[in-house]
């Protein structure tokens, strides 16, 4: 039994986390809506998309750099699945041109080469493919995650995507006063946690330094708002976040952007 859960891949089976996996798993929701024939996920995590994406393709390839085990399911019925254990980028293996869909949630934040990961999402996609991608909004994030390589604002993003992409649609994830409450209470608490880096070395040190310290810091932070705000943590719904336009007050950016499509 792990020490320290890394806050970094959520699920729905720690209380503690059901801020940010309510917010995950509205991405999976809202993809469901969109995607159709064959899909591919960079990003499998514990896999609690899988029953929630499934179903709704032709076939359905999940990618993740661990090992999948012990997939969290609700017993729905799914279309194949395809599990591979893979680093990207590239996405070696992956034929040219095959899918219709890409989806990559919570992602491309912790890839050393974004452009090279985009590019090859865009070489794997048809013409007209769409890629649906998620990241923090780096215009509301609290603190320096050691576990990412960067992290974008609204601009920053669409700049990027339309270096490989033909179009972008930008959205965001919001919530609402509930969200937006624990929210305020977490930024409290970090400020009283942060008060102590008299010296802004969580910006100064390497990314390696600091991923055990974030990972037991967060963690104990998640626990103290849980057990002093239970009601609230715990009564956070999917149904408390929607996606609208985005901008600086959007916690995640839920981006479409399409791959050229044929001439004629």
């Amino acid at each position: 039994m792990k020490i320290v859960q890394t806050a970094e891949r959520v699920s729905h089976q720690d209380d503690s986390d059901n801020y940010v996996f309510q917010r995950s798993l509205l991405a999976y929701l809202e993809a469901a809506k969109l995607i159709s024939g064959k899909v591919l996920e960079i990003g499998t995590g514990s896999g609690y998309g899988v029953d929630i994406i499934a179903p709704h393709t032709e076939a359905f390839v999940t990618i993740d750099k661990h090992k999948v085990e012990n997939i969290e399911s609700n017993g729905t019925e799914k279309a194949a699945v395809e599990y591979i254990q893979m680093n990207v980028p590239p996405l070696g293996g992956i034929p040219s041109g095959k899918f219709d869909f890409v989806i990559t949630f919570q992602v491309i934040e912790h890839i050393e080469r974004d452009d090279l990961f985009l590019e090859e999402i865009g070489r794997v996609l048809k013409p007209g493919g769409k890629l649906i991608v998620t990241t923090p909004n780096k215009k509301m994030s609290l603190t320096r995650n050691p576990w990412h390589v960067r992290e974008y604002t609204v601009d920053e993003l669409e700049s990027l995507l339309l270096r490989y992409f033909k179009e972008v649609q930008r959205s965001g994830v919001f919530g609402n006063r509930s969200v937006m409450d624990y929210y305020e209470k977490n930024k409290v608490s970090v400020k009283r946690i942060t008060r102590f880096d008299i010296f802004d070395l969580q910006h100064r040190l390497p990314r390696r330094l600091l991923r055990i310290p974030y990972d037991i810091l967060n963690r104990l932070n998640r626990k103290k708002l849980l057990n002093k705000n239970k009601r609230l943590v715990t009564g956070i719904t999917h149904e408390d976040y929607e996606i609208r336009a985005a901008d600086d007050w959007c916690f995640d950016l839920f981006f479409i952007a399409e791959k050229e499509g044929p001439v004629g």
